[in-house]
């Protein structure tokens, strides 16, 4: 496994918790750097309804000697445990003959007996339970995707849902999207934290809470995923398909994997370090001798449990459209019939930018562009929504009109040229309406002078 050449010693450690993991075992920890006591790593399985503890020493190294497995069998024979114990050592290169011979007169799956994993057991295991090695570290390897797809529509379906919310715009008139998805990588960790800080007055602080992380895994610092997004990821019934499903290529125009870049235990280390600083508080209390005490509580690394550890490929699908002069783009998280919105310009208005949830928006067919209703007039010889921006204008009876062209503005000028005065008075309702009113009112006044009333 040429390529582990490049891992540092800890870097290896790190691999080895990841495929411990994946191979089944449970409470997968490693021991402290401070000093080495022949155990790198310790973990537990369960043979035949038994709990048994599993020491291992990890050697990035090319050779190991026999030396070695006396060191992990003396430290499995002092392991304080509640049961029984084995050990296992694990290398990046190979085992002396001396060695193989030793470990096996120990028995490698008894109690107190030593395993030996070397660098070709480890290229089998890692076909096995799927890790990807590159540019010399180790990353997650993902073979599942949630479904980007709602499997009862069509590709394209989302986006004539958007469009149908915008009045004068019939979904069957638009063009066809052009429509890629970038499968980004997530990790939803599931933990407990489970903390009790205690001082001589007795309890003082409890953390006992349940939390889904979800991790957008990429770039050069993990970041926090909520919302929406959130709950599409973390469902565990979201519907998922094999990585490699043709249909994915064959389906969008373009399709984009992004990588993990990391191992799941450095998620997992990243996971509870977040949660160390969450659950941090400081908490006034009074002793014994009625003095006021505060205390800073942080829950230990082992007071944080990592239940699972969830990768996904999550895919983030756009689309855009075009519409006249105008191109609007429609962009969401999906998982099957599912999703999470990230872009809807179909909601927002070209002139102003206004996007408000609750407000009517427009189309113009003269130019292509979508508006809010301060952006919108009536075209008065068609009669048909045109926006302000492409409308020409032109003043009637002291009225601004709006046309989609300088052709229909002539053709509505020899109109009006032709109308009766009662019929151009109704190109301004307001302006004639006052007019009449005064006069009405200029009237009542003569009257008046006349002393007819």
């Amino acid at each position: 496994m040429a390529i582990l050449d490049d891992l540092s010693g800890y870097e290896f450690e790190d691999l080895m918790e990841d495929v411990f993991r994946h191979l089944g075992y449970e409470n997968v920890r490693q021991s402290r750097r401070t000093a080495d006591e022949g155990r790198d790593i310790l973990m537990e399985e369960v043979v035949d309804g038994s709990r048994r503890a599993v020491v291992v020493e990890c050697k990035h190294t090319e050779t190991v000697s026999r030396p070695v497995i006396q060191k992990l069998h003396s430290a499995v024979a002092t392991y304080d445990y509640d049961g029984p114990v084995r050990g296992m050592v694990v290398t990046s290169g190979r085992f002396t003959d001396p060695a193989r011979e030793y470990a096996r007169d120990l028995g490698a799956r008894r109690d107190g007996g030593v395993e030996l994993l070397d660098g070709a057991d480890l290229r089998e295991i890692g076909e096995e339970i799927g890790m990807d090695l590159y540019n010399g570290r180790i990353e997650i390897l993902c073979e599942e995707v949630l479904r980007p797809t709602n499997p009862t529509c069509g590709r394209d379906a989302p986006v004539f849902e958007a469009a149908r919310e915008i009045e004068n715009l019939e979904p069957a008139t638009i063009p066809t999207p052009e429509t890629t998805v970038s499968l980004e990588p997530m990790v939803t960790i599931h933990t407990r934290t489970n903390a009790t800080f205690e001082t001589s007055v007795g309890v003082i602080h409890q953390v006992e809470e349940s939390n889904d992380l979800v991790i957008r895994a990429e770039g050069d610092t993990p970041r926090i995923e909520t919302g929406d997004v959130k709950e599409l990821v973390a469902n565990p019934s979201a519907p998922r398909i094999d990585l490699e499903d043709r249909n994915l290529e064959a389906t969008f125009d373009a399709v984009e994997r992004r990588r993990f870049g990391r191992t799941e235990t450095t998620y997992k280390q990243w996971a509870i370090d977040r949660l160390q600083q969450v659950h941090t508080t400081t908490v006034q209390y009074t002793g014994g001798n009625n003095v006021d005490y505060e205390k800073t509580c942080t829950p230990r690394p082992s007071d944080i449990s990592i239940w699972s550890i969830d990768p996904v490929y999550v895919p983030h699908v756009r689309s855009c459209v075009s519409l006249g002069e105008y191109e609007y783009g429609y962009a969401y998280y999906a998982a099957g019939p599912s999703r999470a919105t990230t872009t809807n310009e179909f909601r927002q208005c070209v002139h102003c930018g206004a996007d408000g949830a609750n407000e009517t928006y427009t189309y113009c067919s003269n130019c292509g562009s979508i508006n809010c209703d301060d952006h919108l007039e009536t075209e008065r010889l068609v009669g048909e929504p045109v926006c302000t921006g492409c409308a020409v204008t032109e003043q009637f009876a002291f009225d601004t009109k709006y046309f989609y062209d300088r052709e229909n503005l002539e053709a509505f000028r020899e109109e009006y040229a032709e109308m009766p005065i009662h019929e151009k008075a109704k190109e301004n309702v307001r302006l004639a309406a006052g007019t009449v009113l005064c006069l009405l009112f200029a009237a009542f006044l003569v009257v008046l002078s006349l002393g007819l009333v």
